[in-house]
């Protein structure tokens, strides 16, 4: 409060003089603040013997000149200790963090002094602050006033949670300094929603610093607000201050990102000449020149590897707050949070992925991507502490990688918008470089046109989410969502990016034990990702030697034009808002259909041979089975020999997926009567069964004593409940139930050697037990599978089964079995609604 100028006293030691009537205000306090102004200027202009303070000098000169003035007119005042005021600093001054042109936000509290004296002693403050043209946001309050504000108020119990004495009755300023925390902490839980809820509107009203061309370094997602919170829930004992990264982390940690972001906001309010936020394009290069960063890309990358730092700490420190909250209702009722598992070494705790109590990181390379990929199969985070175990402890993969790693790598790239997170966290944490250390040159890297929305790493992870929507268009969904994570990898290192590319695209897919045929086609994804779209934009497709080039590139090689078609159109939405559109999308496809045209066509799907050891077992009759260790670490071959019957792929591979077994790839053949069914399997979680016990139960299946689709359905049901079971998950719009997919299901159907033989080729995306479904679907619809070969790459499932009709081969035959597996494939996910 304040009211009309009052005449002024002198107070006695001990007290506040009581004002004695109307009077105007000492002039002294007027030079004073003109004074403080002076000096202000002197140190924002390099006046102070001609010597330009850098940004951390320039906030503590404004914080101790502030002080200085402030203690010096309050003991003019009267305001000395037991006097019954105390001058409260919040905002900029209350963290010591006071930029040039930032507002000067004080409390003057009071114990509930005579109103004309409080009058007084407001107006002889605040006017010559006034006077002196320097900005003051204020209030004068007693101590019950101010706590009632706090507890009412969310902005202004957020400033007082940073409150700090400045002169005057300490007591009274530590009674609402620790009134307000106390408050705060006994509150929490009733106002942590809205705590979020304001947050996230804050994020959608300011955008993501990292990924804006004109940011807003205050209350932009991984702004400067974005730390105040994590002080909040700090005070709140849900977390603490630093969660999440410490200064080993490529970022530097929290502590360096946000010193980072203020000198920034510093510079950026001496170069506007007043205070600002925002940071504009024109202001960019002489803001990374003052702080000698460089030029304004510069400053843009150093400000996305700041933000993302503070982003990535403020969800764990949400996540953490959120999962430490005590539970009301009925949910106190519920018990504790089991430890589910996912993976080999890997469970679900709370929300997070976690690692098992057995896990052992040192000895476990591949625990890493397990990790990831249970995260962003189930649209869960990963808990802080486990990504930082790992970065601690989880040793280098072995090149090549093993083969579970690099499925695990596709089971990522496969889930999404889902992986965006994932990747990010891992990233954050320095595991993401680990296994891509050619990620560090294009991490936080600033597009260099302003038609790209985000950096170029981001574009990358991106683009490889809208790459598994396209997957089932591809006879390679691996390469594709591989060659997206990479196309662009050779930016930044001078040259021509496709061309640079193509050399660290081969490296990388060396690194992964691609096979030598897929490496060239990596690579060439790398080399010719722009060879479409430029030549679709700006060649005449009406000239045939326009056609004949691009064929003669790509070296008639049907597959690989396939791949470059869906990663133009997986580039182009991941670039930014209109890049893609009906023009682009015809002209491409135009060329696409002219180059297939000059090309030859795709080769059948082929049966494996059989090896003579399983010729030998066929000959002789009788069920077999058999589990053998593979290459691979978790990885087995389980072989079934048995009297070939209607029903036994759908059976055997019920039995797998039963006992947890996730199958790679399978091939079926046949011998002598008998059916040859090999499987290339992972358990999902601890060792595999004995085949003693696989061939019981599958002896049980064909007695009819188990009800495989039943039982899987119920395993479906059991796994969608848990998935979305989470009372505390904050981003539980990232779930996703476990029968949606990425992308649509595709059925392709070949003419095979043979009266009444026709090859089917699905191509789809995983679930629990989709070999023994598609297998039932196809023998209850009539089709007799000859042959069959089956192979999972990440989430993405290729499947081809030579199907004999007999004399039933008509068009309404095949229909009715493609509708038959169209009924049990994962469907494709629905779009989310628009708010």
């Amino acid at each position: 409060m304040h009211s009309d100028p009052k005449g002024s006293e002198n107070f006695g030691p001990g007290s506040v003089a009581k004002a004695t009537g109307p009077g105007p205000v000492s002039s002294g306090g007027s030079d004073e603040a003109a004074d403080l102004a002076r000096a202000r200027k002197a140190l924002l202009t390099g006046g102070v013997k001609n010597r330009r303070l850098d940004a951390p000098s320039l906030r503590h000169a404004l914080v101790d000149l502030h002080e200085f003035w402030l203690t010096t007119k309050g003991t003019e005042l009267g305001i000395k200790p037991d006097c019954g005021f105390a001058i409260v600093a919040v905002g900029g001054l209350g963290r010591r963090e006071l930029l040039p042109y930032s507002d000067l936000d004080l409390i003057l509290l009071h114990d509930d002094m005579d109103p004309a004296v409080v009058s007084h002693v407001a107006d002889s403050l605040w006017y010559p602050l006034w006077d002196a043209h320097i900005k003051l946001d204020h209030s004068v309050r007693t101590l019950p006033q101010a706590l009632q504000v706090a507890a009412t108020d969310m902005t202004a119990a957020l400033g007082m949670l940073e409150a700090r004495h400045i002169a005057g009755d300490m007591e009274l300023s530590n009674l609402l300094i620790s009134g307000v925390r106390r408050q705060w902490r006994m509150d929490i839980r009733s106002r942590f929603d809205e705590l979020i809820t304001q947050t996230r509107t804050r994020w959608e009203r300011s955008g993501e610093i990292a990924h804006r061309a004109e940011p807003d370094l205050k209350s932009g997602r991984g702004g400067l607000r974005d730390v105040q919170l994590l002080n909040a829930l700090s005070i709140a004992q849900l977390t603490d201050g630093m969660p999440g990264l410490g200064p080993n982390s490529p970022g530097g940690g929290l502590a360096l990102a946000h010193r980072r972001l203020l000198d920034v906001r510093t510079e950026l309010h001496r170069v506007a000449g007043r205070a600002r936020d925002q940071l504009r394009a024109q202001d960019a290069d002489e803001i990374g020149a003052a702080l000698r960063i460089g030029d304004r890309f510069d400053l843009a990358r150093l400000l996305s590897e700041s933000a993302r730092t503070i982003s990535y700490s403020v969800d764990v420190g949400i996540r953490t707050a959120g999962n430490s909250l005590p539970r009301r209702g009925l949910s106190r009722l519920r018990r504790a949070p089991v430890r589910r598992p996912l993976d080999e070494g890997v469970v679900e705790h709370a929300g997070e992925v976690v690692l098992a109590r057995d896990a052992r990181p040192k000895k476990d390379p591949g625990l890493v991507m397990r990790v990831a990929a249970a995260a962003a199969t189930n649209g869960m985070p990963i808990s802080a502490s486990t990504l930082n175990r790992l970065a601690d402890n989880a040793p280098e993969l072995r090149e090549p990688w093993p083969k579970n790693a690099v499925n695990d790598l596709l089971v990522v790239l496969g889930s999404g918008s889902r992986a965006v997170p994932v990747i990010e966290a891992m990233d954050r944490t320095g595991l993401w470089g680990r296994l891509l250390p050619e990620w560090g040159t294009i991490r936080d890297l600033p597009p260099r046109d302003a038609v790209h929305t985000w950096t170029v790493d981001r574009h990358l992870v991106e683009t490889a989410a809208y790459a598994s929507g396209f997957t089932t268009r591809v006879a390679r969904p691996d390469l594709l969502m591989l060659g997206a994570l990479i196309h662009d990898i050779g930016k930044g290192r001078g040259g021509d990016h496709s061309v640079v590319g193509a050399e660290l695209a081969t490296a990388i897919g060396n690194r992964l034990g691609l096979w030598p045929s897929d490496v060239a086609t990596l690579t060439a994804m790398v080399r010719y990702h722009l060879l479409l779209p430029e030549t679709a934009t700006r060649r005449d497709l009406d000239d045939p030697a326009t056609v004949q080039r691009v064929v003669d590139a790509l070296e008639g090689d049907g597959t690989l034009l396939d791949l470059l078609h869906s990663l133009a159109e997986a580039d182009s939405l991941a670039t930014g808002p209109g890049v893609w559109g009906d023009w682009k999308s015809s002209l491409i496809g135009e060329l696409v259909r002219r180059c297939r045209l000059l090309m030859a066509g795709e080769e059948l799907p082929q049966p494996d041979p059989l090896a003579p050891e399983q010729l030998a077992i066929a000959e002789d009759g009788g069920v077999h089975v058999s589990l053998v260790p593979a290459e691979n670490p978790h990885t087995y071959v389980v072989t079934v020999i048995a009297p070939d019957a209607p029903g036994l792929l759908s059976r055997a591979a019920g039995v797998l997926a039963l006992q947890s077994l996730r199958v790679h790839s399978a091939s079926l053949g046949s011998h002598a009567g008998s059916a040859v069914n090999s499987f290339v399997v992972t358990p999902r979680f601890g060792t595999p069964p004995q085949a003693v016990l696989l061939r019981q139960e599958l002896i049980r299946a064909s007695a009819g004593e188990l009800n495989l689709l039943e039982l899987l359905d119920a395993k479906d049901e059991e796994a969608r409940a848990e998935q979305w079971d989470d009372p505390i998950q904050t981003n539980k719009d990232l779930a996703v139930p476990v029968l949606y997919s990425q992308a649509p299901p595709r059925v392709i159907w070949f003419d095979a050697p043979g009266d009444g033989h026709a090859i089917l080729e699905l191509r789809t995306e995983d679930r629990v037990g989709l070999l023994c479904r598609l297998a039932a679907a196809l023998e209850h619809s009539g089709a007799d599978i000859r042959w069959a070969k089956v192979a999972t790459l990440g989430s993405s499932v290729v499947d081809a089964f030579c199907l004999d009709f007999g004399e039933a081969d008509t068009r309404a035959a095949r229909e009715r079995v493609e509708e038959a597996v169209l009924a049990v494939v994962p469907v494709p996910q629905p779009k989310k609604k628009e708010d």
